[in-house]
Parts: structure tokens; C-alpha cells; sequence
């Protein structure tokens, strides 16, 4: 129990720490006299274990050192709600987040660290003119706020990063190496990576994803039929096929992967009756071999005798064909066609079939391993103009169709679907689509920088990608009113959590202020007065929630404890007092309840340490096993 306030670290490098704090668990002679790594005794205690010489395979570039710096750099951000813009916010699980994705896949890193099922991203392709990225990638945060006009701008841009640029290649790895690398730490176990990618990147991707993700980890390269040849005729080849490069974050713990039928194979399904979808299949079947099991009489309705010809043979033994004939799958049809012939070698008047049902183990499955070769055309432009009713400015989005298959292969029905190049929100679309396809639970949750379209209509990529999932939404709303539902539609989430990025909440300690007594005096007036203007208390409990380590969308009720509004955090695992003035009535009303951890602001004890003292005892007193303030 701690019976003073702990210090709440609100930029704390949570990932790197620990990883740290269980090295020196493990191997505590590493450990120096200042906390820090010996790296010369590290090495001592691995021995054998370590490469020392200079010459090591894999892919570099200049700027790959500063990705890692770029990586363990904290972020200074936070994700305001924006309810205004969202649907059904106080029930929903899915998140459409506005922002840079680099600090808000770091926001994310401790609430969501090991919860995400699958990743799917489109990043740019590199062509040359589809690069979105800061021009000093080590101050993203700054760059975004003033791309986004939330600071003043100071000749930061964002921009393309054409092939003229001496370092064409080296700045898109240096754009999604930390991407990728902060992604990774989000996949549960058994989670994947689907990276859509043309020719241009494929090779130096597929380098940078061995060495993330291992390359041991790589489960397949699938290859997409993107578009049909056509337009414009190429100087050499027309390239009508894009890759997905999909990694596990640990492949010995996936199961088997499936993929769902084809269209066209459920089609041939025609057939219904009380079992189900059936199709009727031939009992005989060319084969070469002479096995005197599966040649053998059958009774026609005429009391004729059927028989397999030279090179033909039947599907099962007579036992097999016996019990299936009892259960009513044997069918005889009278024909001028038949392969078989009767006891005097004649052409038989009946054929046999067998009824083979969709999904069940005596027919056809309800998925088929997944093939790398993924045969879909691009439907994505066609889908954008019927929910606008007119093209966007997406030249080739991706096909819902295509990404459902993909969804289905590395998820399942409850995933946590992730997509951190958002675009016109597709991958939204098709968890929507699927889950009403087949009852499932799937949440998704998008980032997207909001990129200028040069519209007024939609001023921005990330305007499109929010207007799009309503209009999702109302549809499937629209065409599920009035039928039954079966599949408990209704109880299907259909809704989504809009977070735009801006400066943390809480101003941090400017260690560049000069060192004069007036400026040093200003900076700790900032620290105690250090909640940004106009920030709402709801601005504070999201920003909170996330470095407490609770998702975005962890249930939060609203209590009225002495007259003062106090937040209870996942059924009382946190309770957030925000309130700018505490009194001991609030303290002890809020220690009756009898929560797992306490967080209230500093500002609200004004200054009065006894008080701040009596709140860490009357706490302890109640079973509370933390309280700070920050």
C-alpha cells in the first residue's frame, strides 16, 4: 500500500522499461551503480551468444539508426474525444482515431499492448507522388499540430517523396520502420500482419518485416488479381497484381488457416432440402487403379444391376455405400448418359449420385485452406461511388471483398481489426459487412491523417473515411428494418468512437526554457497551474485511461459522490476524481466505495499537503492499493 501520492508519469517509455527492469531481473550483474545496462558485462554473461564481428547480414540505410530513436521517443500527444462526430459513442467498441499514426500507434502501446487479433494496413506505395510523411519524422508530433494548424506553423510540411530525392527508398523505410516496429507489440499472440504493397517497396518490405517480425514468422506472400489489363497500353509489362505480405507475431502458436468458399463454389449448391444447401455429385469417378473394394453391383430402381466401367470406380466400399443409402443420400436418376453400364456390359438407364451438403463433413466444407493466388478483381472504386454516388479521390481503393477474405483467414469472429493507413476506411466497411454475413463480434479501429482533399464537402482524407462508415452504418440499418432477426443483428455493434490526436493535456517540463530566475520561475508556476486552457474534464479522463493502461472504450460510469462527479472505471478497478477542488467528504465518499486504485488531480488539494496526507490514509484504510495524483 502506498500512504503517500506516487508520481504519475505521464510521458513514461512504458514498452522499453519493462523490457529493461526484466533484463536486470534476469541477469542482475548487468545491472550499474546508476540503474542503467553494462553492456560490456551483458556480454560477458551471454558469452558464445553474441556476434562480434562487423560484417552481418540484413538491409540498411541511412536513417535506420534514427528509427530507433524515433521509436523510444515519448510521445507528448493525447486523443480527445470528438462525440460530436462519432455514432452511438457511449456503447460502441470501435475507434476511428484522426491523427498521425506513428504517435498514436505510441498511445497506444500500453492500453492495447498483446489485444489486437490482426493488422491489416495499405501504406503508400512509394510511386512517388503518394507519400504523405513530416519532413523531420524525429518531431512528428509538432509537425502534425502544425499541418493541422493547431500550433504555429514554422515551414513544416508534409509532402511526397518524389523519385528525384536522392534518398527515394531510404525515407520510406525510414516512414514505416517504427510503424511496423511499434505495431508488432500490439499482435496478441496468435496475431497477424496483412501488408497490401506493389513492386516498387515489396522486396525492401518483405527485409524490414523478417527483421521485426522474424523471419521464421513469415506465414505467406499473397498475390492479388488488383485490376484486368487495360487502359493506357505499358512500354513493357501491364502489371495487373499487388502483394499482402502476411507475418504472424508468432506462427507456432496459429492454428490451422482457412479461407471462405468462392461465390462461384457456392453456387453450385443449388439444391435445398431439410439438411440444407446440397449438390448432387457422381458415385462413379475415372480412376485408373483396380481396388475390387469399390467395384461392386447396385441395385437400379428397375432391379437392374449397375456397374462401374473399365476405369471407373465407385467413391466408397458397399458398406460405406450402404449406410449413406440409409441415410438418404443416394440418389438414382434414369438417363441416356450414364457411365455405368449393367450386367451384360450394356449403357445402363440410371446413374447414381450422391448428395453432398454445404458445411458439414459429408460434403463440402465451409472454408478451403487459404491459396496465395487470390482471385478477386477490384470492386473498391465501384463501392466508394455507390455510397457517394460520385468519385472521391481514391484512384484505386481496395475491394471489401478482398479484405474480408483476408479477414477471414488470419481472424475470427471476435478480433480486434486494426488499421493504421485507414484511407477511405474499407477495412470499417468490410468488418461491418462480415459481421452481419456471419453474426460475429469484430471491432475495428482506424487511424488516418487527415490529408487535404482540396473539397469543401470533405476538406480531408480522414472526413471521408468517418463518412463513410456512417453511410455503412445507415445501410445495413436500413436493410435489417423489418426482418427477423435471426442472426441477433440487432445486438450488433454498429457504431464508432471518434479520438482526434493533439498536445497532451497536461503541459510537460520545458528543460530549453532559458536558465534565468524569471523563466525558471514561469516554468514552475506551468507545473502547478499544468492543465492546458479550454481542456474539458472528459479531454483529461481519455488521456488518463490510456496511461493507466485501460482501452479507449473501457466502460466508465459517472458517479455524484459528495456533489462532485467522480468516474468509475471498469466496474471500479479506477476511480478518477478531476474534480479542481477535493474536500475530505469527497475523499471519504469516494473511499466508502471501496476502489481498486485512486487517481485525483494535484490541483484539487490547492496546495494543502495534510489533506493530500489524510486522503493516503483514510485510502489504505479502505483496501485502496494505490492512489496519486498528477
Amino acid at each position: 500500500m502506498t500512504t503517500q501520492p506516487e508520481p504519475f508519469d505521464l510521458h513514461s517509455q512504458d514498452i522499453a522499461a519493462a523490457r529493461r527492469a526484466a533484463l536486470l531481473r534476469l541477469l542482475p550483474e548487468i545491472h550499474t551503480a546508476e540503474g542503467k545496462i553494462d553492456f560490456e558485462r551483458l556480454k560477458l554473461a551471454l558469452g558464445e551468444a553474441v556476434e562480434v564481428g562487423k560484417e552481418r547480414y540484413g538491409l540498411t540505410w541511412p536513417g535506420k539508426a534514427e528509427c530507433f530513436k524515433t521509436i523510444q521517443a515519448p510521445s507528448l500527444g493525447t486523443l480527445r474525444p470528438c462525440r460530436a462526430e462519432s455514432v452511438s459513442f457511449d456503447s460502441t467498441e470501435n475507434l476511428i482515431i484522426e491523427g498521425d499514426n506513428l504517435e498514436v500507434l505510441k498511445l497506444l502501446q500500453k492500453s492495447y499492448l498483446g489485444k489486437v487479433k490482426l493488422i491489416y494496413i495499405d501504406p503508400p506505395y512509394n510511386t512517388g507522388n503518394d507519400f504523405v510523411y513530416p519532413d523531420n519524422y524525429r518531431e512528428s508530433l509538432q509537425t502534425y499540430l502544425e499541418y493541422t494548424q493547431q500550433a504555429d506553423a514554422e515551414g513544416r510540411k508534409f509532402g511526397t517523396n518524389t523519385d528525384a530525392d536522392g534518398r527515394f527508398h531510404s525515407k520510406w523505410l525510414n516512414m514505416i520502420y517504427p510503424r511496423l516496429y511499434l505495431a508488432r507489440n500490439l499482435l496478441c499472440d496468435d496475431g497477424v500482419i496483412f501488408i497490401s504493397i506493389n513492386d516498387t517497396e515489396v522486396a525492401n518490405l518483405r527485409k524490414i518485416c523478417d527483421e521485426i517480425f522474424g523471419e521464421e514468422n513469415l506465414v505467406s506472400i499473397f498475390v492479388w488479381n488488383s485490376s484486368t489489363a487495360g487502359g493506357i497500353r505499358p512500354k513493357y509489362v501491364s502489371q495487373c497484381h499487388e502483394y499482402a505480405l502476411m507475418y504472424a507475431r508468432h506462427k507456432d502458436a496459429l492454428g490451422e488457416l482457412y479461407a471462405p468458399l468462392s461465390p462461384e463454389a457456392i453456387e453450385q449448391y443449388a439444391k435445398v432440402d431439410a439438411r440444407g444447401p446440397y449438390r448432387e455429385k457422381d458415385f462413379a469417378w475415372r480412376n485408373s487403379s483396380n481396388n475390387p473394394n469399390q467395384r461392386y453391383p447396385i441395385r437400379a430402381p428397375d432391379g437392374s444391376q449397375l456397374w462401374p466401367p473399365a476405369g471407373y470406380l465407385y467413391r466408397f466400399v458397399k458398406a460405406t455405400f450402404e449406410e449413406a443409402q440409409q441415410q438418404g443420400l443416394v440418389v438414382f436418376k434414369e438417363t441416356t448418359t450414364s457411365p455405368l453400364v449393367d450386367e451384360q456390359g450394356q449403357p445402363a438407364r440410371y446413374n447414381i449420385y450422391i448428395k453432398k451438403y454445404l458445411g458439414t463433413g459429408e460434403g463440402a466444407p465451409a472454408s478451403i485452406p487459404p491459396r496465395g493466388l487470390v482471385g478477386l478483381s477490384s470492386r473498391g472504386s465501384e463501392e466508394l461511388k455507390a455510397l457517394f454516388a460520385e468519385t472521391l479521390v481514391f484512384t484505386n481503393p481496395k475491394s471489401t471483398d478482398y479484405l474480408k477474405y483476408l479477414f477471414t483467414v488470419g481472424g475470427d469472429e471476435q478480433s480486434i481489426i486494426l488499421d493504421f493507413f485507414a484511407g477511405s476506411g474499407t477495412t470499417a466497411h468490410a468488418v461491418l459487412d462480415l459481421n452481419r454475413q456471419d453474426g460475429g463480434n469484430r471491432k475495428f479501429i482506424l487511424v488516418q491523417l487527415p490529408e487535404p482533399t482540396g473539397r469543401s464537402d470533405y476538406p480531408t482524407i480522414a472526413e471521408i473515411t468517418k463518412e463513410r462508415v456512417r453511410r455503412v452504418i445507415h445501410k445495413l440499418n436500413t436493410a435489417d428494418v423489418g426482418k427477423l432477426d435471426l442472426g441477433d443483428v440487432g445486438g450488433q455493434d454498429r457504431g464508432f468512437r471518434v479520438f482526434k490526436l493533439a498536445e497532451s493535456n497536461f503541459m510537460p517540463w520545458n528543460a530549453n526554457v532559458p536558465h534565468e530566475a524569471s523563466a525558471l520561475a514561469r516554468q514552475l508556476e506551468l507545473q502547478i497551474d499544468h492543465i492546458r486552457p479550454e481542456r474539458e474534464a472528459e479531454d483529461l479522463l481519455y488521456e488518463l485511461l490510456l496511461k493507466s493502461g485501460f482501452a479507449l472504450t473501457t466502460p466508465v460510469e459517472v458517479l455524484t459522490l459528495a456533489g462532485q462527479p467522480v468516474y468509475s472505471v471498469a466496474d471500479g478497478a479506477l476511480y478518477l476524481c478531476l474534480v479542481r477542488t477535493i474536500t475530505l467528504d469527497l475523499i471519504r465518499a469516494i473511499a466508502e466505495r471501496q476502489p481498486v486504485r485512486v487517481l485525483c488531480l494535484d490541483e484539487g488539494f490547492a496546495g494543502h499537503d495534510q489533506l493530500k496526507a489524510n486522503a493516503g490514509r483514510i485510502f489504505q484504510s479502505a483496501g485502496v492499493t494505490s492512489f496519486q495524483t498528477v
